[in-house]
């Protein structure tokens, strides 16, 4: 996608580097982080310079392969086996993480060209996965829509496209009239950091609103559909997203809008019966104590938001059960939150 008129995308790499969006800085600093070691893809993905399903995915088969470009070959097996264990223990949550290491590591048995040739794929496959998502869901947004998203599943997310906001994008370029409310997504603002920024540099009308806002958006007729994303979807259809997910899901129901769960196949976890079974990271309260922001001379700062001395609770994701979620749309269509629909996706 299009950062001041120019295309990236959010994770590649050249030679034996990784480079990334630096999202922490966004969208006050345009900047790229280079990864020259799997220890600083793990840095990378741990601290959120990179983030969102499919970026953590293609950033951990990226990480995987430079494992096996630097592995001693007197402890070769040894010293990949390692760098995998390392990777996969970054953020416990996202199913596409453990998928591309899996991948990568299998080829790298084979051959480091193997390896490195693998994680190139899995790259290419998010962003041919967020093409295809978005001409699905495309085909459900008419002319006039408002549509609600929460966090940032866009292109900064799954590395080109996105997930929840390529069927955005995909209308938008097909010229239909559209109008998007990003939920500001707190602790962290990612909607009100990274997708109200995706949307500005695509000239896509939209306003930034609380988190709170969203029922009293749906009970004015204010939103038409919702596209969110997803971390992990169990095989029942139960679907992990960043927190404040489920509630949007309830309401939406509530009054009759359509809820629908934007993710590529590689997100699907298979092995997993239903939601109660998938992790929910716990991340530092200090996200939800602290925020950073810009000053009116350009400078990024952190302060403290919350009462001294208090302390917060600080949960990454909450699972929406399938009987909230209208319909799940993948790169191979659009199917039903169920076991029969979601395993005919193996295929």
């Amino acid at each position: 996608m299009l950062v001041n008129g120019k295309h990236f995308t959010a994770v590649w790499m050249e030679d034996a580097t990784v480079y990334m969006i630096e999202q922490n800085l966004l969208p006050f600093e345009f900047k790229i982080f280079e990864a020259k070691t799997y220890q600083e893809v793990c840095f990378a993905i741990k601290t959120m310079i990179t983030r969102g399903a499919g970026c953590v995915g293609a950033a951990a088969a990226f990480g995987m392969a430079q494992a096996f470009m630097t592995a001693p070959k007197d402890k070769f097996t040894e010293f990949t086996a390692k760098a995998r264990k390392e990777i996969e223990a970054t953020r416990p949550t996202a199913k596409d993480l453990f998928t591309a290491t899996k991948r990568v590591f299998n080829a790298g048995m084979i051959s480091v060209e193997s390896a490195v040739k693998e994680s190139f794929a899995i790259h290419q496959a998010y962003i041919e996965a967020g093409r295809r998502i978005g001409e699905f869901g495309s085909r459900l947004i008419k002319n006039g829509f408002k549509i609600e998203t929460h966090c940032n599943a866009g292109w900064l997310g799954l590395v080109d496209w996105g997930s929840a906001l390529a069927p955005v994008y995909t209308a938008f370029h097909e010229k239909k009239d559209i109008f998007v409310w990003v939920d500001e997504t707190r602790p962290r603002g990612q909607g009100a950091r990274l997708t109200a920024w995706e949307l500005k540099q695509e000239n896509i009308p939209h306003k930034i609103v609380p988190d709170n806002a969203g029922a009293y958006l749906m009970s004015n007729n204010m939103v038409d559909i919702i596209f969110v994303g997803a971390d992990r979807i169990a095989q029942n259809g139960d679907a992990a997203n960043k927190i404040g997910t489920f509630e949007k899901a309830i309401v939406a129901k509530s009054f009759g809008i359509p809820f629908y769960i934007c993710a590529p196949l590689s997100t699907f976890d298979f092995d997993c019966s239903s939601g109660k079974n998938i992790p929910i990271e716990e991340r530092d309260q200090n996200e939800v104590l602290y925020q950073s922001g810009v000053d009116r001379s350009g400078n990024i700062h952190e302060v403290l938001v919350c009462s001294p001395g208090s302390n917060a609770i600080n949960p990454a994701f909450d699972v929406t059960p399938a009987e909230y979620i209208t319909g799940i749309i993948t790169e191979k269509g659009i199917i039903k939150p169920c076991e029969e629909d979601i395993l005919s996706l193996l295929h």
